[in-house]
């Protein structure tokens, strides 16, 4: 697949045109087709079109997922915590590849963005539509992909440890908003995305050599907190950074209701992964809320 991401063109699309009126709002394309636009030839309107209709569809998983947390524990009162050593272990380590593999591909484009001229701005505000085939998949497969991070929360309550608010309240709200913001395509997720699977990359390695039984040292799960931090904080700044450019009627291919709920769901999550910081590592060493929760992104 050819990248021209590469070109002056990148920086002189005209007012960043949208390319949405070129998508064809026909006959909704069946669910099974997304099979195809997984493994086939990858076409950012097909799939666009399909989100839109099917942004809902995340809502079968989501109810399950409630049920599940809800009286999983219950089901698991008087049974013995199930040994998942090698299950975990090709989970965690199969998810961190992914997220490598992302990273290889997406991050090289994104920093030339960064470092091309006004590239804070256009890696905010310069619309999808000109970045290459292959970063597009991937940022389809990043939304895909935090359905199948629900399944971390089963690997909790098989092992009989607690699922702290903060777990499964991440899991719920990324989704619904990875999944209803997808069809707009926002300017934005550039960075979203190539943060998140950036720590992902780092978490997920964690958790796999932790489930293999390494001793971790508690610096780097303290290091890795952090990342988790900054992470929601350079949410909240390209949240604020695209409104400031809104009302100053600076062209910003973001439209402001994603703007409110992306700034009220990172700043949502900078609270309450500091609280978990500060009950972790602040409050007399690892306390019983890191003993209990080993995954909190």
């Amino acid at each position: 697949m050819t990248m021209n991401w590469k070109t002056e063109a990148y920086f002189n699309v005209p007012q960043y045109q949208n390319l949405s009126t070129q998508i064809t709002h026909g006959e909704p394309p069946h669910i099974l087709s997304v099979f195809k636009l997984i493994f086939g030839e990858f076409d950012k309107n097909e799939t666009r079109n399909w989100m839109e209709h099917h942004w809902t569809t995340c809502l079968y998983f989501i109810v399950p997922y409630c049920l599940f947390i809800s009286y999983g524990p219950e089901y698991m009162r008087n049974r013995k915590p199930m040994n998942l050593k090698w299950a975990m272990t090709v989970w965690n380590f199969g998810l961190a590849t992914f997220s490598i593999l992302a990273c290889l591909t997406i991050l090289p484009e994104f920093y030339y963005i960064l470092t091309a001229p006004n590239g804070f701005h256009n890696s905010i505000c310069a619309p999808c539509s000109v970045i290459s085939n292959a970063s597009l998949k991937w940022g389809w497969l990043f939304t895909l992909s935090k359905l199948l991070e629900l399944g971390d929360t089963v690997f909790l309550v098989l092992k009989k440890r607690r699922v702290i608010f903060l777990h499964w309240f991440h899991h719920i709200t990324v989704l619904l908003y990875c999944w209803y913001s997808y069809s707009f395509q926002l300017s934005s997720a550039r960075w979203f995305i190539c943060v998140n699977f950036f720590i992902h990359a780092m978490m997920y390695t964690y958790y796999g050599l932790r489930a293999l039984g390494f001793h971790i040292p508690k610096k780097l799960a303290m290091t890795l907190t952090c990342t988790q931090l900054s992470q929601m904080l350079i949410g909240v700044v390209v949240n604020v950074y695209a409104y400031r450019m809104k009302i100053r009627g600076v062209e910003c291919d973001m439209p402001l209701k994603n703007i409110y709920l992306g700034f009220l769901m990172y700043a949502s999550y900078f609270l309450l992964f500091a609280h978990f910081f500060y009950k972790a590592y602040m409050n007399g060493g690892i306390s019983r809320t890191m003993r209990s929760y080993k995954k909190v992104e």
